[in-house]
């Protein structure tokens, strides 16, 4: 049977993790960064895009514009900051 294709190149991100962290990685930590970082970028983006959204609505905007998503990306990303 085949392998199926890889959404990312494992050996690449094992690769720069290490060179970050300095220590030794367990077997599917990769995977495990990756999906982190996939959960992360989903709820960064699906909230921003809703708000900058209702944005344009009340500002009598159809189109969202940059200046939208720029007046919300500063609150949204304020929500990750440690």
């Amino acid at each position: 049977m085949a392998r199926p294709p890889t959404l990312y190149p494992r050996a690449t991100v094992r690769r720069i993790v290490k060179a970050h962290s300095k220590k030794n990685l367990s077997k599917n930590v990769d995977i495990l960064i990756f999906l982190d970082h996939t959960l992360f970028l989903k709820s960064l983006v699906c909230p921003l895009l809703q708000e900058a959204t209702l944005e344009a609505r009340r500002n009598g905007q159809r189109v969202l514009s940059a200046t939208d998503i720029k007046k919300v990306t500063e609150k949204t990303l304020g929500k990750f900051k440690g």
